[in-house]
């Protein structure tokens, strides 16, 4: 690299070297995925989560579709009126506002919860999909009771009254990765023999590691297959739906893009219960950084913001992207190295010198602070960018200020020094 000096001069691909994508060890996808959104069922199912009011779902839904999430958790109409109520009043939002989004809600795998969603569908006009779940872990089945032959039974029923009313079917089998492969499979063929569009492996206690999603993936296919519905027109579509019990949900949800799952599931800010589900803001961070997601991601922002405020779910201060201080700093060295290249005419170098995400895709951008680490470039920058004069004087009083502290400055104080306070 010669000559760096102009921003016309250089692009991304001659400063940064891609380990993630060049190697023996590269991803694989080429088909972009589906994303399918659980924060209005599975995330309010969290202890400490405030179930939003429904004018802040109407809004959390509009959003998810401007981003270009495919398919929304509308909820679980089975829980009882209010939220039969909330259901139908978000599916005639997607239906009244033409939103390009799909429509899901969870049910148990008996009547009582497929026949609200049914109802509401035929009410409102739209099909909504039934995603009906069922325990199939050895460990579920001898704490209820149950045996495989019941668990057959519930799911030929369940996906033989949804389909018989014209409802999109996926089958979901809760626990699916500490689940038996003999009972999988039992329980995969009757699902796509009552015509289930889809199969949905749920890691319900965050169990799985990135091995065992591309195990059970391997296996599932190998079952399609085996039923001649693993391609073409009447192929059977696969969901991951992963928590994050053990701190792998968002490795195993890019995972199961990178091995083929077609539709992969999460939560905004990652609640849901326990420690929570896939974090969805963060997976379509990671997706379009990948190049798996080609949508606008501007507003994500706000939709983590607006999923904060409503649930009572505060965002910890160093949470990726969309924490307070993801892209603050106010250490000299890194900020010299910002500076430096806002220096040279290129905004997104200086977007990316010291940061792997790039802040302005996702309606962010770089801070540089004051504190008891700063250098005097960190003081210049702010008052630069406050359209204040840096003369040596100043400078050397914000200085002494900052080096008689252990954090950063507020911007009241700097101001206070700079007014002669």
């Amino acid at each position: 690299m010669s000559d760096t000096h102009g921003s016309d001069e250089i692009n991304e691909a001659a400063v940064i070297h891609d380990w993630n994508v060049h190697g023996v060890y590269s991803p694989k996808r080429t088909r972009k995925p589906q994303i399918v959104d659980e924060t209005l069922r599975d995330g309010v199912q969290c202890p400490s989560v405030v179930d939003p009011p429904i004018e802040a779902k109407v809004e959390m839904v509009r959003l998810l579709a401007a981003l270009g999430v495919d398919v929304v958790d509308i909820g679980l109409p089975g829980a009882g009126p209010r939220a039969v109520a909330d259901v139908t009043r978000l599916a005639t939002l997607i239906r009244d506002e033409k939103l390009p989004i799909l429509a899901n809600c969870a049910a148990r795998t008996i009547n009582a919860d497929i026949l609200p969603i049914i109802d509401i569908s035929q009410k409102v006009g739209i099909p909504i999909e039934v995603m009906a779940f069922l325990g199939a872990s050895p460990i579920r089945l001898y704490a209820e009771g149950w045996d495989v032959d019941l668990l057959e039974t519930r799911t030929r029923s369940s996906v033989r009254l949804a389909k018989q009313n014209g409802l999109p079917c996926t089958f979901v089998t809760e626990d699916t990765t500490r689940s038996n492969p003999e009972t999988l499979r039992r329980l995969f063929r009757a699902a796509i023999e009552e015509g289930a569009d889809g199969l949905c492996l749920c890691d319900t206690v965050g169990h799985a590691t990135e091995s065992g999603v591309r195990n059970l993936y391997t296996f599932t296919r190998t079952v399609l297959e085996e039923c001649g519905r693993a391609s073409g027109p009447d192929a059977v579509r696969l969901d991951w739906h992963g928590h994050n019990d053990r701190g792998y949900g968002l490795s195993n949800a890019v995972a199961a893009v990178d091995v083929g799952f077609d539709r992969v599931h999460g939560c905004v800010l990652g609640v849901g219960e326990r420690v929570g589900n896939t974090s969805l803001d963060l997976l379509l961070v990671n997706l379009k950084l990948l190049g798996w997601f080609d949508g606008d991601l501007s507003r994500l922002g706000e939709l983590v913001d607006l999923t904060s405020l409503h649930t009572q779910v505060p965002i910890p201060v160093s949470y990726p992207v969309f924490g307070k201080d993801a892209f603050r700093t106010g250490t000299g060295v890194h900020a010299a190295a910002v500076i430096k290249a806002l220096n040279k005419g290129a905004d997104w170098l200086a977007d990316r010198v010291y940061s792997g995400v790039p802040a302005s895709w996702f309606g962010r951008r770089q801070e540089i602070e004051i504190g008891h680490m700063a250098g005097d470039s960190n003081i210049i920058y702010w008052l630069r960018t406050r359209k204040i004069e840096p003369t040596p004087a100043l400078v050397a009083s914000i200085r002494d200020k900052a080096k008689s502290t252990a954090r950063l400055l507020t911007e009241d104080e700097v101001y206070a020094v700079v007014n002669g306070s």
